[in-house]
């Protein structure tokens, strides 16, 4: 079966194709589009599509939109309640379910020759579900859980996976939302509503839980697999913060305070569903699986012996899920993602060619691993933009800024550089074979999506990439799946005595992910970053403004 999954409705619009049960392709529109999340989550943006995305995935796989068994579109208009009946304040909601009802004609139109009639609605929660239970490597017979902001008509769903079936056992019905919960304190804070609440989390670091029982009477579990999470009166517990203005010690503490009863919540239903299941692992999906902060607590104190987290847990991932869940439904056996590279890549001789079109001075170093890992052991910042560009929100080790973990000042230094707050903090890499010295938590960790206590012996080694509460959210590089990144971070530890790099994703705030030459090299010309290691090819800054320098002195000359 060939299958193109389509996210639209919300945010975060994508596509994802799978032939036979193979991920093939998958893209988010906004590394297309430019635009952050690809577009607002507003009901006058419902019916943006992601065009592009769908039709590269299309044509990475040489296929013609009319060669496809079925599109999976990840909501269900059949299964929405009015907004109103669901205790939620959107009174334009009606809009968004009628351009879902027109899905199939739109998507015929952007994808000339599709046959409508191949296209299937998909619960949202299902396809969040399947690509997490369906993604995951030995997950025959497991649980699943997810949470997020609102599908259809709730906000949670503990189902299971039986090998090719998924089973939905129970939901939470909206109004009650920890991931609208989380929004609206997301809102609140200063920060933008469904793009920034990894911000929340990120800040709740440097607050204490102080608010927590009182915020309990706003959100809970109730004991049933279930949770009430609605109208927390959040001016009672902090002033609201304009975006411009500096956080307090008080913004903090709700943050610490929201994401204790966050964690709290999310513990309980997963000990619900276990002792429904009794399974040994749990996968996770739905926005609020990002939060890698509960994700940690849940595998640290949960009764799961493992836990698995979809790598692109929110929105985007439910174009995965939905072509994932109708391959099982027609008997084909889903295969484990093996990676996150599975976007947008050049050719060694594309890439100089762009270089060269370019005009950019730029030189083929006999191995460019070792040219970044000399460069990093000076201090460089290196822009590092390698393979096929990564599907869901972590740089990952292919459109990375890469740094030396061994100086304090390089997190201001790379906050800087991406024009982030101060309190954000960056990530370590570091061979999967090196991080149990390193790092206690949940081991491997390809995917950036748990925390881990960095070791007291090494924390004063590498200050850049422990947080202020002494954890890191680290990326374990396995040699075998990824090794250009093996290689540099060997070379670096040679230089340095430190088996550790930092990574961040290569981008300024607001802007999404660099994926092409293009976006590399219009990233690299307005931030202040040392190297471009594009491919094998490598660009210093000192030579590419030497030369626009040089042009414009014989610009100069040529006039006088």
């Amino acid at each position: 079966m060939r299958i193109l999954g389509i996210n639209a409705l919300f945010h975060d619009p994508a596509a994802a194709l799978v032939i036979d049960g193979m991920t093939v392709a998958a893209a988010e529109e906004e590394r297309f589009s430019r635009r952050k999340h690809g577009k607002r989550p507003l009901p006058f943006s419902a019916w943006e599509l992601p065009e592009q995305a769908a039709a590269w995935c299309l044509k990475r796989a040489g296929l013609r939109p009319q060669d496809l068994d079925a599109v999976a579109y990840s909501f269900d208009p059949s299964l929405a309640r009015p907004t109103d009946a669901m205790g939620l304040d959107d009174p334009w909601d009606h809009l968004r379910l009628a351009y879902a009802r027109e899905a199939p004609g739109f998507l015929q139109t952007a994808l000339p020759g599709l046959d409508a009639d191949i296209v299937r609605f998909v619960p949202h929660h299902m396809a969040h579900a399947a690509s997490a239970a369906f993604a995951a490597a030995d997950a025959g017979t497991s649980s699943v859980l997810v949470l997020d902001g609102r599908g259809e008509r709730a906000s949670h769903l503990a189902a299971r996976r039986i090998h090719g079936r998924l089973e939905a056992l129970h939901a939470q019905e909206l109004p009650h939302s920890l991931g609208l919960v989380y929004e609206e304190l997301t809102e609140h804070l200063g920060f933008l509503r469904s793009s920034d609440e990894f911000k929340v989390m990120a800040l709740a670091s440097h607050g204490r839980p102080r608010m927590l029982a009182e915020l309990r009477k706003y959100v809970h579990p109730t004991g049933d697999g279930g949770f009430r999470a609605t109208g927390v009166p959040w001016h009672q517990f902090c002033a609201p913060r304009g975006s411009e203005e500096a956080w307090t010690q008080e913004h903090a503490d709700v943050a610490a305070s929201a994401q204790a009863v966050l964690e709290e919540t999310m513990l309980d239903l997963v000990r619900h569903l276990h002792g429904q299941t009794r399974d040994s692992l749990l996968t996770l999906a739905g926005g609020v699986a990002l939060n890698c902060v509960a994700n940690s607590r849940i595998a640290r104190e949960g009764p799961f012996s493992r836990v698995w987290v979809q790598p692109a847990a929110g929105d985007a991932g439910t174009a995965l899920g939905g072509a994932l869940l109708l391959a099982a439904g027609e008997g084909d056996d889903p295969e484990p993602m093996n990676g996150v590279d599975l976007g947008r890549d050049w050719s060694d001789a594309e890439l100089g060619a762009w270089l060269k079109t370019a005009a950019v001075p730029f030189d083929r170093p006999a191995d460019i691993a070792a040219t970044v890992a000399e460069a990093l052991a000076d201090n460089a910042v290196v822009a590092w933009f390698q393979g096929r560009s990564e599907y869901g929100p972590r740089a990952l080790g292919h459109r990375s800024l890469l740094a030396h973990p061994g100086h304090a000042g390089n997190l201001e230094r790379l906050n800087d550089v991406k024009g982030r707050e101060q309190f954000r903090p960056v990530a370590p890499m570091v061979l999967a074979e090196r991080a149990p010295e390193i790092f206690d938590g949940p081991m491997p960790s390809p995917y950036m999506l748990f925390v881990h206590d960095v070791a007291p012996a090494w924390r004063e080694r590498i200050p850049a990439v422990v947080h202020v509460d002494g954890t890191a959210r680290i990326q374990t590089v396995d040699p075998a799946r990824e090794p250009l990144v093996a290689r540099m971070l060997r070379e670096f530890e040679q230089h340095t005595g430190l088996p550790v790099v930092v990574n961040t994703s290569l981008n300024t705030a607001g802007r999404p992910m660099v994926d092409d030459p293009r976006d590399a090299l219009e990233c690299f010309g307005s931030s202040p970053v040392d190297l471009l290691a594009i491919g094998p090819y490598a660009i210093r800054r000192g030579d590419f403004f030497r030369r626009c320098d040089d042009a414009d002195d014989a610009g100069t000359g040529a006039a006088r």
